[in-house]
């Protein structure tokens, strides 16, 4: 009894006299890792991109917003066709950005929500 369970856990050919161990019993730790790995790593990734699509649609002049390169700027308008966003960095200074390279939105209470470039 041993002897089987030992060869079962560590998938070694059975010792001489034994019956060979069910082909089904050594899927089942490949089927396990997978639902492990859906669960743990594929599932929330999924949901966090969503989340983070929801939060990008509802942007909105005024916003205050930081880029992935640590540029800090107001929303000055918004390019829905081609997915930009006009950012004010200073008084006399806008740069335009792709929607992705948002990092971060702090929501203003005021603006008006935009579907053109101004």
């Amino acid at each position: 009894m041993h002897n089987t369970l030992l060869s079962l856990l560590l998938f070694a050919p059975p010792v001489a006299g034994q019956a060979a161990p069910n082909p089904l019993i050594q899927i089942v730790p490949l089927v396990l890792i997978f639902v492990v790995f859906y669960f743990f790593m594929i599932r929330p990734q999924q949901k966090k991109q969503k989340d983070r699509e929801k939060v990008l649609d509802s942007l909105k002049r005024g916003d205050k917003i930081v880029t992935i390169g640590g540029v800090h700027g107001t929303v000055a308008g918004i390019d829905t066709e081609k997915k930009t966003v006009l950012v004010q960095v200073s008084d006399t200074t806008k740069i335009t950005f792709d929607r992705t390279a948002i990092a971060n939105i702090d929501k203003q209470d005021s603006g008006d929500k935009l579907t053109t470039k101004e």
